[in-house]
């Protein structure tokens, strides 16, 4: 049971590592040093780990994968057709779940490979492991994240630290620069599709102004002809495949 629990475990334990409890409590959370110098947590402790990362795996998902810029590219998607609620929430919150999945696939595998498993085995403590599994994470942060906000954040923070390279960068610099970065790309993707829509907006008021019709809705007629056109270019196979080769994988 402690192999299927281990890999739950966070930066909570490291914090909760050394606290005991009064003589005549109940010793509920307990950690015991190794003699190879790591550190072995009792199962209730692994427990509050495991729960803790549960609670944080929303907003890990949102704030350090490729969800943020996928979600909003599908929902300016959608306002650029003028399809309302069609596809609906439920429907674009799965693509962009799995297309994350899909992405996120080879740091998983890394961090799998590198961190957990060697930390399941018991050949390094959990302090090795959080060190190493933040490699894989970094790189692919700082792989999509400007340079530009990067120095935006470290400016901010207001401290002397100098880091070397970007690998010394700490993740409260590099988690928030990477959202501003995901951002300003999803707007970027967001404009260029609609700009085709845009077009067939003006091209069916134009035709509508001229023949008179000033009472019917634009969006009645042009809503067809942008389904039309979506689907004759392969819509979605070109935005899931650009959506996914627009990640550079590590």
């Amino acid at each position: 049971m402690k192999n299927l629990i281990k890999p739950g475990l966070s930066l909570l334990l490291v914090l909760f590592a050394d606290v005991s409890f009064s003589q005549g409590t109940i010793p509920i959370v307990t950690s015991n040093a190794l003699q190879n110098g790591q550190t072995e947590y009792s199962i209730t402790l692994q427990l509050l780990g495991l729960m803790t990362i549960l609670t944080l795996l929303p907003s890990l998902l949102l704030m350090m994968t490729s969800f943020t810029r996928i979600i909003i590219v599908l929902s300016l998607l959608r306002q650029a057709m003028g399809t309302a609620q069609t596809p609906p929430n439920q429907v674009l919150l799965g693509l962009a779940l799995f297309l994350t999945i899909f992405i996120m696939t080879p740091v998983a595998t890394v961090v799998n490979e590198e961190a957990i498993q060697p930390y399941v085995n018991s050949e390094i403590g959990l302090e090795d492991a959080l060190l190493r599994a933040q490699v894989p994470i970094k790189t692919f942060l700082l792989q999509q994240t400007r340079e530009s906000d990067i120095q935006t954040f470290i400016s901010l923070l207001n401290d002397d630290v100098q880091y070397n390279t970007p690998n010394d960068l700490p993740l409260n610099i590099l988690v928030p620069a990477f959202i501003a970065s995901e951002l300003k790309s999803a707007f970027t993707i967001g404009f260029m599709l609609y700009i085709p829509f845009v077009v067939i907006d003006l091209v069916v008021a134009s035709i509508l102004m001229s023949m008179g019709m000033m009472m019917l809705s634009p969006m009645m007629i042009s809503l067809p002809f942008k389904l039309l056109l979506f689907v004759m270019v392969d819509g979605w196979n070109l935005l899931i495949g650009s959506l996914a080769g627009s990640f550079a994988q590590i």
